[in-house]
C-alpha cells in the first residue's frame, strides 16, 4: 500500500485544462490497477493531491438540475465566467479567484475502500482547519460539504464538495471559500439547495484578505494525519 502522495500546486488554471489533467492522472492509476489484475504485476499505484485556483466557472454534476444556474450564456460572458457539465457527484458549484480548490486523486486501495468515509474525512480536514481560525464548522445532515451555524436561520456554506470514484480511484474534490467574491454565488442556487447562504473565510474573520498559503499548509497537515499519508 503506497501512502505517498505527490503534491502539485497548479496556481491559477483553466477549469477544463485542469479537468483534462485530472483525467490523465486518474486514467494512469486505473491503467496500473488493470495491469496488476490482468498480469499479477503488483505495481505500485500513484496518488496525487492538486491545489488549484480557477477563473470564474460554474460546473454542474451528473445529478444536477440546469435550472439551478440562474443566468444565460450572454450573462455568463458579461461576468467573464464559463460553464461545464462534469462527471462528479453533486449539483451546481462555482469556482473562482480567492477559493482554494483541492483535487485528491487517490487509489483508495492504498488507504481504505469506503467512499462515505473518504467524504467524511475530507469534511473533517476542513472542519479542523477552520477550527484553527476560531470557527466552529460542521456537517449538515444530508448535505455534503462544510457549513457554519447549522440548524439556525443563519446557516451558510463555506466549503463545497463533489467527487467521482471508479475502481476506488478518486477525482474532483473540495472548494473552500477563503477570499472569494460571494456575488458570483448569486447567479446560481448553490448545490441546488434553496434558501441557504454562502460565506468565505475572510468574511467570517472580518478581514480583507486571508493568507491562502497558510490555509493550504493547515489543510495538508490535517489531511496527512487523517489519511495517514506522506507528502
Amino acid at each position: 500500500m503506497n501512502k505517498k502522495i505527490e503534491l502539485q500546486d497548479l496556481g491559477r488554471k483553466d477549469y477544463k485544462e485542469t479537468w483534462d489533467y485530472q483525467e490523465t492522472l486518474f486514467k494512469g492509476i486505473l491503467d496500473t490497477k488493470i495491469k496488476n489484475r490482468r498480469e499479477d504485476a503488483n505495481l505500485e499505484t500513484n496518488n496525487y493531491f492538486l491545489f488549484v485556483e480557477h477563473p470564474h466557472v460554474y460546473t454542474l454534476g451528473k445529478s444536477g438540475d440546469m435550472s439551478n444556474l440562474l443566468v444565460d450564456e450572454a450573462q455568463l460572458a458579461e461576468k467573464n465566467a464559463t460553464f461545464y457539465k462534469v462527471n462528479r457527484g453533486g449539483d451546481i458549484t462555482y469556482h473562482g479567484p480567492g477559493q482554494i480548490v483541492g483535487y485528491p486523486i487517490l487509489d483508495l486501495d492504498n488507504f481504505f475502500t469506503d467512499i462515505h468515509k473518504y467524504l467524511r474525512l475530507l469534511e473533517e480536514m476542513i472542519i479542523l482547519t477552520l477550527a484553527e481560525y476560531g470557527l466552529k464548522a460542521e456537517r449538515s445532515k444530508g448535505e455534503t460539504g462544510v457549513w457554519l451555524d447549522v440548524g439556525t436561520p443563519f446557516a451558510r456554506k463555506i466549503c463545497a464538495m463533489g467527487v467521482r470514484a471508479s475502481r476506488w480511484v478518486t477525482m474532483h474534490g473540495f472548494a473552500l471559500n477563503v477570499n472569494a467574491d460571494l456575488g458570483y454565488f448569486d447567479l446560481m442556487i448553490p448545490c441546488g439547495i434553496r434558501g441557504k447562504a454562502v460565506t468565505s473565510l475572510n468574511v467570517e474573520l472580518g478581514k480583507k484578505q486571508v493568507y491562502e498559503a497558510e490555509v493550504k499548509e493547515k489543510l495538508l497537515k490535517h489531511f496527512k494525519t487523517l489519511f495517514e499519508a506522506e507528502f
